[in-house]
């Protein structure tokens, strides 16, 4: 469903000369899974999602979701992607129905098909008391449910939620994950990108553990807490984060001692 193969992306840099955001990132998701993408803040989550959601274009690899391609058929996958983010902005002055009925405008579903899917989804999601609320007056909750709800009006088999909890408080937070345990138990295809160890424990199928735009591993958590001799997650992460940081400040400073020598 999201095949990912030496994804790369470089920024220019006036200091450094290059910015590297993303090096040779592969990996696989398949319907039915949630796919945790975990890293510290400036591992290259988001630009990764931004590749994938077609926002970015990348330097170097390629992404296929649902057998198109990111760059060459970025319509095809926008039709079959639906994207949350913790900045998912609400429009203050439509409500909650309003603001969903847009999306699957947007999108082009029939006025009648429309009307139907919507109903059923306001009920899934227990939205139906606040369905006339201005999103001025919505709590964080009644957002983030209207955030889902657009998300998932066009029935999208791919899903891609960017550190979709940030922010939100234990409740809200909880009902989300609840939220996203229910659409891969509809054979959707998730990508769920968290620093939030407990959160990716709870829901994710597979990991992925990047950081300084590099996958340092991969695998079914239990597969990776028997590889690593670890059962702690959050142990595991900063074991495997420290490793790689100890290696890149050991190769910085042999390339700059090289550097004076010559």
């Amino acid at each position: 469903m999201i095949q990912v193969r030496g994804l790369t992306k470089h920024y220019p840099d006036l200091r450094r000369g290059r910015l590297v955001a993303l090096a040779d990132v592969s990996f696989d998701a398949a319907p039915g899974q949630v796919y945790g993408l975990l890293g510290p803040n400036g591992a290259g989550k988001t630009t990764a999602l931004r590749i994938l959601s077609t926002v970015l274009r990348p330097t170097a690899g390629t992404v296929t979701i649902n057998g198109f391609d990111v760059v060459a058929q970025p319509s095809e996958v926008r039709r079959r992607i639906g994207f949350m983010s913790a900045n998912t902005a609400v429009y203050d002055r439509m409500t909650a129905w309003e603001m969903v009925e847009h999306f699957g405008r947007l999108h082009g579903i029939a006025k009648a098909e429309l009307a139907e899917r919507m109903e059923a989804l306001f009920a899934r999601l227990k939205m139906n008391d606040f369905r006339d609320l201005l999103g001025a007056k919505m709590s964080t909750g009644m957002k983030q449910k209207v955030s889902v709800a657009r998300a998932i009006v066009h029935d999208p088999p791919v899903l891609i939620f960017d550190e979709a909890s940030a922010g939100l408080d234990v409740l809200v937070a909880r009902a989300l994950l609840r939220s996203v345990a229910e659409l891969r138990d509809q054979g959707k295809c998730i990508l769920f990108s968290t620093h939030i160890m407990r959160e990716a424990e709870k829901l994710c199928d597979r990991i992925a553990i990047l950081h300084r735009g590099r996958i340092l591993a991969e695998g079914p958590l239990e597969a990776l807490r028997d590889q690593h001799h670890e059962r702690d997650l959050e142990e595991l992460f900063f074991q495997l984060i420290s490793q790689h940081d100890e290696a890149y400040a050991a190769s910085n400073d042999l390339s700059l001692h090289s550097g004076r020598r010559q």
